[in-house]
């Protein structure tokens, strides 16, 4: 592969040695670029076009959550995998809400990595448009739902992820399971499907996702 047909990722990983050496694990397929602070990575994301960026949770001088924070703040869409030792689910949860797209714990697999690196990058066709969900309605591409009455509210990244999937086939009931190995990492419990299910009905509405007792979740009517 050329420099030119390698997709360019930031990298903002502060640990002078796993830094350079996940640059050079992902130097066969991307054109690296190597942060070692908060302040660096979000100074990159905002003034250079990326395909694909990863970004250390404890980064020196502005915390990788921070960063991804300010990147959204400032409409940067590019898709994020976080990367970093807080494995835990609060902390998945933290990280995803903040607007990263994917989050994987240390110590990781590089064929793991490198595998949820493309499931970011790769391209599918747009969005058909937005889909009805009873009285509201969701637009996927700008991670959006607006009431009758004009009300808007903005899901992050996994919320408006979980919610398509549901829209997309309203006869179906998912199992959590389904759920968790569709969109969420192989470590994640199916707990996690329930706190974002949980998140959706408090910004939304209780109806907007109904619960399948024994079987799991389909989408509602959120009227």
């Amino acid at each position: 592969m050329t420099t030119a047909d390698r997709l360019s990722l930031l990298l903002a990983e502060d640990d002078p040695a796993l830094g350079p050496l996940i640059a050079e694990l992902l130097e066969p397929d991307y054109r690296v670029r190597l942060a070692v602070n908060g302040q660096e990575a979000l100074h990159l994301g905002l003034t250079q076009p990326w395909d694909v960026m990863v970004i250390d949770r404890g980064l020196p001088v502005m915390d990788g959550i921070s960063v991804i924070a300010a990147l959204r703040t400032k409409g940067i869409a590019t898709p994020i995998l976080v990367l970093t030792a807080l494995g835990a689910t609060n902390e998945k949860v933290r990280g995803l809400d903040a607007g990263a797209n994917d989050y994987v714990a240390k110590p990781f697999d590089a064929g793991e990595l490198a595998a949820r690196l493309r499931a970011l990058t790769r391209t599918f066709p747009s969005p058909a448009g937005p889909v009805s969900i009873g009285t509201w309605e969701f637009d996927p591409a700008s991670r959006s739902v607006r009431s009758a009455y004009g009300d808007l509210v903005t899901l992050a990244a996994k919320e408006a992820e979980l919610l398509e999937a549901l829209a997309a086939e309203p006869a179906r009931v998912f199992t959590r399971d389904e759920l968790l190995a569709a969109h969420f990492q192989s470590t994640d419990q199916p707990g996690v499907i329930d706190t974002y299910v949980h998140h959706l009905r408090r910004k939304i509405s209780r109806t907007v996702i109904r619960t399948v007792h024994g079987v799991g979740y389909q989408i509602g009517d959120a009227s």
